[in-house]
């Protein structure tokens, strides 16, 4: 029978868990906010992550042999986020959801095909399948390495940037197919 490493003092690991939080709220809130696109939800969700998070804490410090726990973190992000499009498209939502405010138009010709362009691109990420639309927000909107993305989504450092080749080629694809459409 192997015994469990002595228990920490609970003020040690809260202040620990503090200096987590504050590192990599803003990537926690920043991936969910680009999974479910909206502020309310990506809010829910990074504050179901840290408290998840919380509850294992002193167990991933002890698995993680000394790496850093963002890709931790942001796996349980990716877990919760795949749990709420489950469990949303359980329950039909209203369109006044998605409802926003229209900032004032501009008139700038640059300006209308750089949110053309951009538009494409979102479209063409929301096109993609889970794996590689995961793989490019971690890489693109959080800056992960590949070794980073790897852990995360439970891969290989190979099979990562296998994985980020494709999903940027076919990402490339979309968008060109839109701009020809258009």
């Amino acid at each position: 029978m192997t015994s469990s490493p002595p228990a920490r003092p609970k003020a040690e690991l809260d202040h620990e868990f503090s200096q987590l939080y504050r590192s990599h709220l803003r990537d926690v809130y920043s991936y969910s906010y680009y999974r479910v696109g909206n502020h309310h939800d990506a809010e829910d969700l990074t504050e179901q992550t840290f408290l998840q998070a919380y509850r294992h804490f002193e167990r991933a410090q002890r698995e993680s042999e000394g790496r850093p726990l963002r890709p931790w973190l942001i796996r349980i992000a990716h877990n919760l986020a795949a749990n709420y499009y489950r469990d949303r498209s359980r329950r039909p939502q209203t369109a006044i959801d998605d409802a926003t405010v229209l900032s004032a138009p501009h008139d700038t010709e640059a300006v209308v095909e750089g949110r053309d362009e951009l538009q494409r691109i979102i479209e063409g990420i929301h096109d993609l399948p889970d794996d590689r639309r995961e793989a490019l927000i971690m890489r693109f909107a959080l800056g992960m390495d590949n070794r980073e993305i790897a852990r995360a989504l439970g891969r290989s450092d190979g099979a990562t940037k296998v994985l980020l080749h494709r999903a940027t080629r076919q990402l490339e694809q979309i968008v060109r197919e839109r701009e020809e459409a258009t």
